[in-house]
């Protein structure tokens, strides 16, 4: 049974439950990957996803009568990420952010939906948040879910090579067709521009990177205000820092 959600900073007239309990179907992570991009046209069945439980899935996600589901990565130091599926009756986004509770505000790391804002995570910034699963972790602790539940905030012109198959291999574990699973991994990283597309780096002021695109929540450091030593905790948590270029 889903159990409710309060985040005291997040100032929406709306009511949050845990939406873990969905993440346990490949219906649940095709749906939220194709919704994070607006790719309703893709067949559920060509993943190996049933198309009505895909179906029901995004109608649960998008319903406005229904509480807002909210999922939640635990990341030590009692940074928490929460992806939100924002439902008004005239339109749907997923809110992503951070929170600590002694910071008193949020990091918005970025939002997919018709008033799009990002990337909000480099590579690096992804995999370290993906894998550092703390012991007394709430919300989702496979790395393979964390990975898929954020990789819409990714944004990097600095991705390796072994970026698809790395999507690749957490969208077979969490139950998407092997066989088209790398296909499905290429148009979700199709985006990635190695040319033009954001770059990350540390300035003076923060030991938090900041990123190059001037649509991007981070393009100010995250929680921008936070303690010197709250920021440190949380460029630890991120992965550290990216020396400026």
């Amino acid at each position: 049974m889903s159990t409710g959600v309060h985040v005291p900073e997040y100032q929406q007239d709306c009511e949050l439950v845990a939406g873990e309990d969905l993440a346990r179907s490949p219906a649940f992570w095709l749906a939220h990957v194709l919704m994070a991009m607006g790719k309703y046209e893709e067949s559920a069945e060509r993943y190996g996803v049933d198309a009505a439980e895909f179906d029901g899935v995004v109608d649960r996600l998008s319903d406005p009568e229904e509480p807002w589901p909210v999922f939640r990565v635990g990341c030590g130091g009692g940074h928490t990420v929460h992806a939100v599926y924002v439902n008004w009756e005239d339109g749907s986004s997923i809110d992503f952010f951070v929170r600590h509770p002694a910071w008193g505000r949020l990091g918005h790391l970025g939002q997919c939906g018709a008033d799009a804002a990002g990337p909000g995570l480099a590579w690096t910034e992804l995999l370290a948040l993906a894998g550092g699963v703390p012991e007394d972790g709430e919300g989702l602790t496979d790395p393979s879910e964390r990975l898929l539940l954020l990789l819409p905030l990714l944004g990097d012109a600095d991705l390796p090579v072994e970026a698809r198959d790395t999507v690749a291999r957490a969208l077979a574990h969490c139950g998407i067709r092997a066989e088209a699973a790398g296909d499905l991994a290429a148009v979700l990283l199709a985006g990635q521009d190695p040319v033009g597309g954001p770059r990350w780096t540390v300035a003076d002021d923060s030991p938090v990177a900041v990123c190059s695109s001037p649509y991007s929540p981070r393009h100010v450091p995250l929680a921008l205000g936070i303690p010197a030593d709250r920021a440190e905790a949380l460029a630890a948590v991120l992965g550290g820092p990216r020396p400026a270029a």
